[in-house]
This record gives structure tokens, sequence and C-alpha cells, in this order.
């Protein structure tokens, strides 16, 4: 297996206004996100409520529409970043995967195979046995630990069925034993050296909106702030920690689960010691989105990184900027849902309802 050490070139000014004349080496390497929107493998687990992914369940997955999924992930997948970086991403997190096992088939897709990925993946309570993971180039990063941790959430009040409330396959569970706990994915932290340098990495798929925004709120808001001390402990460990968080927050930029529990910033010059930055506030402001609802576009999918990875200086990984991934190929091209992100209908196996996003980290090469 051949691996290539991706160099890129770059006049200083995109930069430093002080280095106009002077052209500098990084290295440089893709982080993404994306739901996969129902990975499922199509044997029924009695564990979990996945009848409805089987050769006889509503979606009538079959072993072809598996394959056929998997094939389009990976196409996504090895795509996502280029042509400024022509290698895949090294690290990707995930949504909505129903085991290891279909990340196992993932990764032996053509289209990925030679890339070497390595898997970090825990099953979470979730009712219907989603989970997150990360892939990760064994070439390129080492993870040093990781684990998940539970998001705990308790019914106060029922949440009431609204009509017309946003669609999600995702759904709370509330059950009515161990003080009402309402079952979501856990949150995984992932510890690891980039190319020798000390990232930490949280895969998140915070709870829906099931029930309606505001009502749900709160079980955002509690993953906000499970997500900002998991930061917190790490940066007292090490004030200097690089933190990325990423994932499908069910939450836009402008919610308060991210703006007030997260308490991410839009702009560098706003986020302080400690804090933490959002890159993709400045694209919703701009109407781009990752999801669509009734011909409005949100940003649910975020990747939001610590103060220390926006520092001016290119010794060491920065983030350098980011990108929703929306080639034309992943667009629904005619119908209702023009426009929309290409996912699955019982006619067509397509690709997710959401756009993955990916950053850049850079350094500067001695």
């Amino acid at each position: 297996m051949r691996f290539i050490r991706f160099q890129f070139y770059f006049v200083g000014f995109l930069f430093f206004s002080s280095l106009q004349a002077q052209s500098k080496k990084y290295t440089i390497h893709t982080v993404a996100f994306y739901n996969f929107e129902n990975l499922f493998d199509t044997i029924n687990d009695p564990t979990t409520h996945d009848d409805e992914w089987t050769p006889d369940g509503a979606q009538h997955w079959t072993k072809e529409k598996y394959e056929q999924k998997l094939k389009n992930l990976s196409k996504v997948l090895s795509a996502i970043g280029t042509p400024e970086n022509p290698n895949a991403p090294t690290l990707i997190g995930g949504s909505e995967i129903e085991n290891r096992g279909v990340l196992e088939d993932l990764i032996k897709e053509p289209k990925l195979q030679n890339f070497d990925y390595g898997i970090i993946h825990f099953d979470s309570p979730d009712k219907r046995g989603i989970d997150v993971a990360l892939l990760y180039q064994k070439k390129y990063f080492k993870p040093t630990s990781y684990s998940n941790i539970p998001l705990y959430l308790y019914k106060n009040n029922a949440i009431v069925k609204e009509e017309n409330k946003e669609e999600t396959d995702d759904e709370l569970e509330i059950k009515t034993e161990n003080n009402n706990r309402i079952f979501t994915r856990d949150q995984l932290l992932i510890t690891g050296f980039l190319e020798g340098e000390e990232i930490h990495i949280i895969v998140n798929h915070w709870p829906s909106r099931s029930g309606g925004e505001k009502k749900s709120s709160p079980f955002r808001e509690a993953a906000g702030n499970l997500n900002r001390r998991i930061i917190d402990s790490l940066q007292r460990i090490n004030p200097n920690a690089k933190v990325i968080t990423m994932g499908d927050l069910n939450d836009g930029p402008f919610n308060r689960s991210v703006k007030v529990a997260l308490g991410a910033k839009a702009k560098k010059s706003e986020v302080p010691e400690f804090g933490v930055f959002n890159p993709f506030e400045e694209m919703a402001k701009k109407g781009m989105g990752t999801i669509a609802f009734r011909d409005s576009w949100d940003i649910f999918d975020q990747i939001i990184i610590t103060e220390s990875l926006i520092q001016p200086d290119f010794s060491t990984f920065k983030f350098w900027k980011a990108g929703i991934f929306n080639r034309p190929f992943l667009i629904q091209t005619s119908g209702q849902y023009k426009g929309y992100p290409l996912r699955h209908s019982l006619t067509e196996v397509g690709f997710s309802d959401h756009f993955p996003v990916y950053i850049y980290l850079i350094k500067e090469m001695q």
C-alpha cells in the first residue's frame, strides 16, 4: 500500500500580510463529519427497533440495496475535501450507524480500502440502535484513548407529538423505568496523535426535534452542556488542548444548545481563551445549509474547534477553513424535493438527507 505525504503551497498573503512575497509549504489534513442516514445491515436485531430495515420490513432493505448504500457512501467519503487536498479525510465522524459491522463493510469498499481506515465505535442506548463512530487513517492518526460518555436525560414533562413538526427518522424514547430516563446517543471522545501532535475529537448526534423544536430544545441544551464539560475537563489537564467537536447537533449555529450551552462564537476575534469557534455560523448567515425542511435550510452538521486551533501560528496544526460538501451528485434533481440532499426512497438508494461538512488542518513544514 502506497501513501503520499500531501503538501501544498500558498502565497503568504493568504495568512499573513507581512509574508506577501514569500511562499510557504504546508501539510494538510481533512477532518469530516457525515450523517450516514440509516446505515443498517439487513439482519434483524431483536434488541433494537430495526425491523423497518430488513428485507421484509417497510423499506424492503435487501442485500442489493445495502451494498448500493455502501457504494454511495464510499463515493462521498473518498471525495470530501478534494481537490484542495487530494487525500481522503484523515478523520471522519459519522452518525446513524447500526453497528460496527456496517463500518467494517464500508471501509472495505474499493473507493476506501486503500486508505486503511481504522474504526472507533461503541453501541449506544438509542432505541433504534444507531450510534456515532470515528474512522481514521492509521497512517496519520494514532488513537491513545477513547470512551463513550452517556448523556443522561430524564422526563420532566411528556413531549407531546405535534402536527407539522420537522420530519425525522430519529425519535427520543421515553421509558417509565430508571426514573423516566430518556435514552439517546452517547458522546464519543477520542484522544490521539495526528502526525505526532495530540488532538481530541468528540463525535456527537444530539437529541432530535421529535415533538417540536421548542419542547425538545432542553435535551439538546443538555447535550451542549455535556460537550462543554468534556472540553473543560480536557483544558484543565492541558490549557492548550486542541479539541474538535463534530456532529449532527439537530440544531443550527444560532440555537441555544450551540450559542449558550456550548458557547460557540462566529468570529475568531470573539473567541475568548478556552472558548470555541464555529466556522459554520457565518455560512448559515449566508443561507447555506446541510439539511432542508420545507425549502428552509439549516446547518445541523457542524465542526466546532477550541481557541487553541485558531491561533495565528502554523508551526503546529491549526484550522485553515471549513466547507459544506454539496456536490451535484448529492442533490435531488427533480420532484417535490428538487434541490434537497438525495436521500433513500423506496425506488432509489440515495446518499443521505444531510450534506457532509469538513475542515482543513494545516501545519507549516520545516
